[in-house]
């Protein structure tokens, strides 16, 4: 069988460094290396030991490490007195300090992705496994191993800090537009300025008031007005069903005689050819797999975005996700379900719009029913790992639309005005905007822009 990967070696030189020049300890602190990242079990307890001697500011050299891990109980372990002399001893270079680190670190990443790669050779010789999720799991593991090969970079002091902060406000003033995903609704985008890298969005209502819709309108705004990469993953409607909304919404020709190919017009049939070419022409990618696991989620969405691209990722809906792990409580499951979706957020650096129901208490409320953040079902973590929390609320009913042009072409042109509730905001405002719907063409207007 062939030998891990190693270069002991290096892992002697470097050991035997420390112990003639211990000032040069602070080389390993910089490059983060780890007692795991050494090949032999003597050689982490050596380690282990010189660092400890060294955060105690007691004197590292062959007596005192010797002393220690005769302490310790360890001495015989790592060879006796005699191995950390002989290390001392150790043909070895200041000056290359910084390679043996390289060295050690890059032989302990080979052994990682060997033991990654037996893992997944393991389970997928279990005849139970799932292989959506093996797979899922050893592309997760692999990631994880690449995303903190250099963990050193992770640890960034504050005059760092403060000179990205200085060149992000000086990009922003050179910018024009957004810094975020724009929704393509005015006010909204003015209160988020568009939506954040790494933020999970909720976006909430009751049944029939437009969340899907409202969705399938903001991606179709993103992908054709703003030539963004869009996925969308729908657990509950078919991916025809949402391209039939979309082409309503986008042809402002009814979704009914589109749905049932009747009653159109030539000049219905002319909207529609032009609006199923600029959605076509789109980058908007469906997924309608009914029951799927966030992991699921997150490996298609890596897959999409190191293919093509990915700048924002669309869930209808969030209860409809199947938990990695089934559990007596719902409101574990559900729990579990969104701190992976904030996870999943951060992790592919794009915003995740997940879409949420509502608890029926809200229609038991007295007075306006407004939502509350309380009233998400399975409340709890939603409202927490959530950076945005938009609610959907129609304060009134049904009204009319006086635009008599627009009437005669849309004959059931009864539209609502829908709040969007701006619940929780983490890095902004909070507040209302007001936008108006049209069921039968599933599209969402600007308020201000509605009669243009």
């Amino acid at each position: 069988m062939p030998q891990y990967p190693n270069s002991v070696d290096a892992e002697q030189s470097l050991l035997g460094s420390f112990i003639v020049y211990p000032d040069k300890i602070f080389v390993a602190y910089e490059k983060d290396l780890q007692a795991e990242d050494f090949y032999l079990d003597k050689h982490r307890k050596i380690y282990r030991t010189i660092n400890d001697l060294n955060d105690e500011k007691k004197p590292v050299d062959v007596t005192s490490i010797i002393t220690r891990l005769n302490d310790t109980h360890i001495l015989s372990a790592v060879g006796g007195a005699e191995y950390i002399t002989e290390l001392a001893d150790f043909p070895f270079s200041t000056h290359n300090i910084e390679f043996y680190i390289d060295t050690i670190k890059q032989k302990a990443l080979l052994r990682k992705l060997i033991d990654v790669c037996n893992e997944t050779i393991d389970e997928s010789q279990n005849n139970s496994a799932d292989y959506k999720d093996v797979l899922s799991k050893a592309e997760a593991n692999v990631l994880s191993i690449t995303r903190h090969e250099d963990r050193s970079d992770n640890l960034i002091d504050s005059h760092k800090a403060i000179a990205n902060v200085m060149e992000q406000i000086k990009m922003l003033q050179n910018q024009q537009g957004m810094t975020g995903v724009p929704s393509g609704y005015k006010l909204l985008d003015n209160y988020t300025n568009g939506f954040q890298k790494g933020d999970l969005v909720i976006l909430a209502a009751r049944p029939s008031v437009g969340k899907t819709a409202f969705a399938l309108n903001m991606a179709l705004n993103t992908a054709t007005d703003y030539k963004k990469s869009v996925a969308i993953f729908s657990l509950e409607m078919p991916t025809m069903q949402l391209a039939m909304r979309m082409l309503s919404a986008s042809s402002q020709v009814d979704g009914t005689s589109i749905n049932r190919g009747k009653n159109l017009t030539d000049n219905d049939y002319a909207k529609i050819n032009n609006a199923a070419k600029k959605i076509a022409d789109a980058n908007i990618f469906f997924d309608d797999s009914p029951t799927i696991k966030v992991s699921e989620i997150a490996a298609k969405c890596r897959k999409l975005k190191e293919e093509k691209k990915l700048d924002i990722v669309i869930i209808d809906y969030l209860q409809l996700i199947a938990p990695s792990h089934r559990s007596d409580s719902r409101q574990q499951e559900v729990s579990e379900i969104s701190r992976s979706l904030k996870a999943m957020a951060k992790e592919l650096n794009v915003p995740v719009i997940a879409l949420s129901q509502l608890s029926r208490l809200v229609e038991q409320r007295r007075g306006d029913n407004k939502p509350m953040l309380s009233d998400l079902r399975e409340s709890g973590s939603i409202e927490q790992d959530a950076d945005i929390v938009l609610f959907l609320y129609r304060p009134g009913s049904a009204v009319s639309n006086e635009n008599t042009e627009e009437q005669e072409e849309q004959p059931n042109d009864a539209y609502f005005n829908v709040r969007v509730i701006i619940a929780k905001h983490r890095n902004g405002q909070i507040g209302d905007v007001d936008v108006f719907f049209q069921p039968n063409l599933n599209r969402f207007y600007n308020k201000e822009t509605r009669y243009e």
